[in-house]
């Protein structure tokens, strides 16, 4: 994709999602995220009735009259988004593939972050990770986060290292990048690795943020990694489908090919023998899935990649505020 071709195509997704954050995707995004918790306002004089326990005993001592400290909510949040771009993600079977629905999902959640004034990040990632973008306010940047994913493939995946984005990252976390960089290179061509993507992002956020984790989940070994990072962070697993992955049409024998590893696999589509042991595979490998994450207490939603992004996200937003409710 030529950089005009990619503006013009940054520009058609601005207007699509931000037409759906205006109407419905802000609103209902305020109502589940509510903040880290609570911060710091000011100190005040004691008014009876208030809680002793936020007494301030150092002001009180240096005045002579009781003060309390005040506390309200703390709205803004961090919000990062680790997107997939491995090879499976360019799959497409309907009128995009699972990489350009990961796009425009992307576009919902970093407009809703910044309509309502919260930082939005971005960390790509396939076999480590390619391509991080610190998180911060404002609609240019969530353009820019945008151009940056539909850009992921022009490219050798070295954003990472290039000089506007890799300074904006500790010493300490460049070293550890480096050290990695130096351990896995010559290596055969990796798979994706979200343990290697959640492993930058704490080594990267020091503080508690909600993680929308886009990806086609094909991957092994990740669950213990996954749940040890989501003890400190908001995880939402965020699985992009694609039809054809759970039902393939009788078209005789096909060569299909691993997009990742590069092995090839002749079948007969006709056997329904195999079609419905493909549909088992996919319907068991969701359910086991989301078993999963249900079990540490994580989200997770499904996008079909042919099928509408704004629907299955506000019916999670919906179910999410129900729960926060009880």
């Amino acid at each position: 994709m030529l950089p005009a071709e990619i503006a013009q195509a940054v520009k058609r997704i601005q207007f699509v999602t931000g037409r759906h954050v205006s109407d419905v995707m802000a609103g209902a995004y305020l109502s589940v995220f509510k903040g880290r918790g609570m911060e710091f306002d000011e100190v005040r004089p004691y008014v009876p009735g208030d809680d002793i326990r936020t007494i301030d005993w150092n002001v009180t001592a240096r005045t002579g009259e009781p003060h309390v400290k005040r506390f309200v909510e703390e709205r803004e949040l961090t919000v990062m988004l680790l997107v997939d771009v491995s090879a499976s993600q360019d799959f497409g079977s309907g009128r995009r593939s699972k990489l350009e629905a990961a796009v425009e999902l992307s576009a919902l959640l970093a407009m809703s972050a910044v309509e309502n004034g919260d930082k939005v990040g971005m960390l790509l990632f396939h076999g480590g990770a390619d391509l991080y973008i610190p998180p911060r306010k404002g609609g240019k940047h969530a353009l820019r986060i945008v151009r940056e994913v539909l850009a992921r493939g022009q490219a050798t995946p070295t954003g990472l290292t290039a000089r506007s984005t890799f300074l904006e990252i500790p010493a300490t976390v460049r070293r550890w990048w480096k050290k990695l960089q130096d351990k896995t290179r010559g290596e055969p061509r990796r798979g994706t690795s979200i343990s290697a993507a959640l492993e930058f992002c704490r080594q990267v956020l020091p503080r508690r943020s909600v993680l929308f984790l886009i990806s086609d989940f094909l991957d092994d070994g990740y669950l213990q990694v996954l749940r040890h990072a989501n003890r400190k962070h908001d995880i939402v697993a965020s699985l992009i489908t694609d039809p054809r992955e759970a039902d393939m049409p009788p078209a005789g024998l096909v060569t299909l090919e691993d997009a990742e590893s590069g092995k090839t696999r002749l079948v007969d589509t006709r056997s329904k023998e195999f079609r419905t042991e493909l549909a088992k595979r996919a319907h068991s490998r969701q359910t086991e899935l989301k078993d999963q994450l249900r079990s540490t207490g994580m989200d997770m939603i499904v996008f079909d990649a042919s099928a509408s992004m704004v629907d299955p996200l506000l019916k999670f937003f919906r179910e999410r505020e129900r729960r926060l409710r009880r």
